[in-house]
């Protein structure tokens, strides 16, 4: 079946909304991709299966041309859904919070059009249908399995409803952060609770370490970097008479530029040792890096940017948020590889502002027109009207 251009719109709002009601986590994702590569085969798609439960589609494979990947990511979060929408969640405690339903529905639809159309396209396009975005290194995945094989320059998006619709952001160089956690165990020795001094007490050494580790940014970190230390765990003991002999502090960080992990990493070391040995404790801190920074390549960033403005219109830019934003993507494995950009598009349209990861947000459905526009002019055809 060939599809208007309206009638595949509308198709893709389907698809949307059936995805929105059947998520499933990162590394779950078996029924959203037997889904995915049925649609593929549907409408005679050539595809492989990649990162276990993704896929990588192919078009006029056989072309000399420039070799463009497009990306999709799939996975839900683990989030119990409160929209109220016709096509809420139907699983408990998993919902499609972040708009993936959407990304992987225009993916799906992109797929669709080019395949009508690929006598027209220059040279070969992938699809790259990507599961564990969600913090499991689904891109780091795709890659291990070829994904990236042959390809000249891949683009990427995400919907995000603190800017208006209509505008977008699509810097050269950073756009999101990388990120990234730490753990901390302090031992020290245990006691009853009426005889501290002869206690090495874990407890209060996590606590003062808790308080040095917030000048970390004030004090050791550049004022022009852009950088996030926030402590989201402290536990030690149970009872209420009984000195711990251990304690526990994790938390997450943000950086900005590739060089600022090895300097956090150290200063949050220092701290945390240093601290310890002044309570009589010992530390052990462990570090585990999570994505890095989301670097746009300038050439490609370029391309999307004068893509999204012959779509929205001159000065669609938008002037109102601070890049690059401290959310962090998958998406930068593929930046590490080959050139390429990643936009964030404008999915507020007056009352679309609940912002990614709440149980009350819903994917903007105007935004599955605009984005198939901007993918399929990005590998060569008009853009479609």
């Amino acid at each position: 079946m060939n599809f208007t251009f309206e009638q595949l719109v509308e198709e893709a709002v389907r698809m949307r909304r059936f995805l929105h009601q059947h998520p499933e986590l990162t590394w779950q994702e078996q029924k959203t991709g037997d889904y995915i590569r049925q649609k593929l085969s549907e409408y005679d798609i050539t595809w492989r299966p990649a990162a276990k439960f993704g896929a990588v589609a192919t078009l006029n494979s056989g072309a000399s041309g420039k070799h463009i990947a497009l990306r999709g990511d799939m996975d839900a979060l683990p989030i119990s859904e409160s929209s109220g929408v016709e096509w809420c969640s139907q699983h408990d405690n998993v919902m499609h919070a972040c708009g993936h339903d959407g990304h992987t529905a225009v993916l799906l639809a992109t797929a669709i059009w080019l395949k009508q159309h690929e006598s027209q396209l220059s040279g070969p396009v992938s699809l790259l249908f990507q599961p564990a975005e969600e913090g499991g290194h689904g891109a780091k995945a795709m890659i291990d399995d070829g994904a990236l094989d042959g390809i000249d320059e891949i683009y990427g998006w995400h919907n995000w409803p603190a800017i208006s619709y209509g505008q977008f952001a699509c810097p050269d160089g950073p756009v999101m952060a990388g990120n990234g956690t730490f753990t901390c165990d302090i031992i020290g020795s245990g006691g009853h609770a009426s005889q501290p001094e002869l206690s090495r007490h874990a407890l209060l050494a996590a606590s003062a370490s808790v308080q040095a580790l917030q000048q970390v940014i004030a004090i050791r970190t550049p004022a022009h970097d852009s950088t996030v230390l926030s402590i989201t765990r402290l536990q030690s003991g149970e009872g209420i008479n009984v000195i711990p002999d251990k304690a526990h502090i994790a938390g997450n960080y943000r950086v900005t530029q590739v060089s600022q992990r090895a300097q956090l990493h150290q200063h949050i070391e220092e701290i945390c040792t240093a601290t310890a040995r002044a309570y009589n404790c010992e530390a052990k801190v462990e570090f585990q890096p999570r994505y890095g920074v989301t670097v746009n390549h300038s050439a490609q960033a370029e391309n999307m940017r004068q893509t999204l403005s012959n779509l929205y219109g001159p000065d669609t830019k938008t002037q109102n948020l601070s890049l690059p934003i401290m959310a962090s993507e998958d998406f930068s494995y593929y930046l590490e590889k080959i050139p390429g950009a990643f936009a964030l598009v404008g999915a507020d349209d007056g009352n679309r502002d609940t912002p990614c990861h709440s149980p009350n947000y819903d994917f903007n459905d105007r935004l599955i027109s605009d984005v198939v526009k901007v993918f399929s002019s990005l590998v060569g055809l008009p853009l479609a009207s």
